[in-house]
């Protein structure tokens, strides 16, 4: 698989085959993954890959404090920033609403939605699941290459013949990942990696996602 192969074929999938992923295999892919880029070769990412019975044991304590909704979460940053609108909100609730028109479940079906929104602290059902921290001083320029580490680490999967969904939505759970990972208390949780074999007949994992047009997002200057 080239690399345009690899980013075009690359998406958030959220339905997994039961299919066991080997350790060699995702050994293989954080190795090559090494390569990626930081500013200073400081490669500040970190990552805890649990599978079995210690991610069945997060699932778990997971499921105990979803009743209890805001109550129950414990984020250490803010997944959106709290003014976000224009087009980048547009865009945000633009994919929600495609997802869900993918699974059927209309917008006044709440209890249907969130019942499919708790699919993520199961990690959609993938075997493997990948949590990234950093130490809590990294600033925004180390953030961006944990980013970037990430970005790699899913074009090497999908060289593997696997697929991944990167979850944020993990970081409102901070408190039960701590304990279930042993993240060490002077680093910043991060997100989650869900990690497997998609299943191609899923209409969740098969619905076209937008990307913004070319314009939008670059200038250029200094070309004839």
């Amino acid at each position: 698989m080239n690399v345009s192969d690899a980013v075009a074929s690359r998406r958030s999938v959220r339905v997994f085959l039961d299919k066991p992923v080997a350790r060699a295999v995702i050994e293989r892919v954080l190795v090559k993954a090494q390569r990626a880029p930081s500013g200073g070769n400081v490669q500040p990412w970190h990552a805890v890959v649990l599978t079995g019975e210690p991610l069945a044991r997060l699932v778990g304590a997971i499921a105990e404090v979803l009743p209890q909704g805001r109550a129950g979460h414990s984020p250490e940053y803010a997944i959106y920033p709290p003014s976000l609108d224009g087009e980048y909100e547009a865009r945000r609730r633009g994919v929600g609403e495609d997802m869900y028109a993918a699974l059927a479940i209309p917008r006044e079906d709440k209890p249907r939605r969130l019942a499919w929104f708790a699919n993520n602290f199961r990690g959609f059902g993938a075997p493997l699941l990948m949590l990234v921290h950093t130490p809590r001083y990294m600033g925004p320029p180390q953030w961006s290459d944990v980013g970037m580490w990430l970005q790699t680490v899913m074009l090497l999967l999908r060289e593997e013949g696997l697929d991944s969904c990167p979850q944020e939505a993990w970081a409102m759970y901070s408190r039960e990942v701590r304990a279930a990972a042993a993240i060490p208390d002077d680093h910043v949780f991060f997100c989650g990696l869900a990690i497997g074999y998609r299943d191609p007949d899923a209409p969740v994992n098969a619905f076209p996602v937008d990307r913004a047009a070319l314009p939008e997002v670059a200038r250029f200057a200094g070309f004839d």
